[in-house]
């Protein structure tokens, strides 16, 4: 009897262990979007349409974007609100409308900072924030841009900001600049500018930055959790 039972002992055994990282996983997710439901719960009177949101992306290009712009911020978006919802709209893979919960779930220790226009009163009347909304549409379902190319067909979190506020508002926030103009020195960001571009680096590239949107003096900060 034992001898028959030992193999059904250890397939079980075997069994637990193969599942353990996926339960550790669902586990760590649960507590995220818990803990990113109790951060944004109070903000419904805060936030406003057309704000932008910024946090640490535990992407695997996030420390190189970090140590490349001299900042935390890694990833960003624009809030919306739809049918009572709010939502980000962001570039990722592809680029949609994501629940405000599960962005800000997927961020480094669930922290993120909320900006808006100084001027946000006057400049974002309900009109105004329908051109945001048309100017991004021609976006919605593109592909994430790996390569950080400044063309429509591709596109990454900070571009389609830019983009969506110049379009819409004629309102550049923060400074385009080059490729060149970053900090490429670092051994993490050189492997991950020889892992998409191989040998020809596009230096002379335009390149928007969430650092530099975070830090454009139109902006305001209003969250910060």
């Amino acid at each position: 009897m034992k001898a028959r039972l030992l193999p059904i002992i250890l397939f079980s055994a075997a069994s637990t262990i193969a599942a353990y990282p996926r339960l550790t996983a669902r586990l760590h997710h649960w507590q995220a979007q818990r803990q990113a439901t109790a951060a944004t719960a109070p903000l419904a009177t805060t936030l406003h349409e057309g704000d932008l949101i910024f946090h640490t992306s535990q992407s695997a290009q996030s420390q190189a974007i970090q140590l490349a712009t001299h900042s935390p911020y890694s990833h960003c978006g624009l809030l919306y609100k739809t049918n009572g919802e709010w939502q980000v709209f962001e570039a990722v893979q592809p680029v949609k409308l994501t629940p405000l919960t599960r962005w800000v779930a997927r961020g480094q220790g669930q922290h993120f900072v909320v900006k808006r226009l100084r001027d946000a009163r006057a400049a974002l009347t309900p009109s105004a924030l329908a051109r945001l909304r048309a100017a991004g549409q021609p976006m919605l379902g593109h592909s994430y841009d790996l390569a950080f190319e400044w063309s429509d067909d591709r596109i990454y979190c900070s571009e389609l900001i830019w983009k969506v506020y110049d379009r819409g508002l004629h309102r550049q926030l923060g400074q385009l600049q080059q490729l060149r103009d970053f900090d490429l020195s670092h051994p993490a960001v050189q492997a991950k500018l020889r892992e998409r571009y191989g040998a020809q680096l596009p230096l002379s590239e335009p390149v928007i930055s969430p650092a530099s949107i975070f830090s454009s003096p139109e902006l305001v900060t209003v969250v910060r959790r």
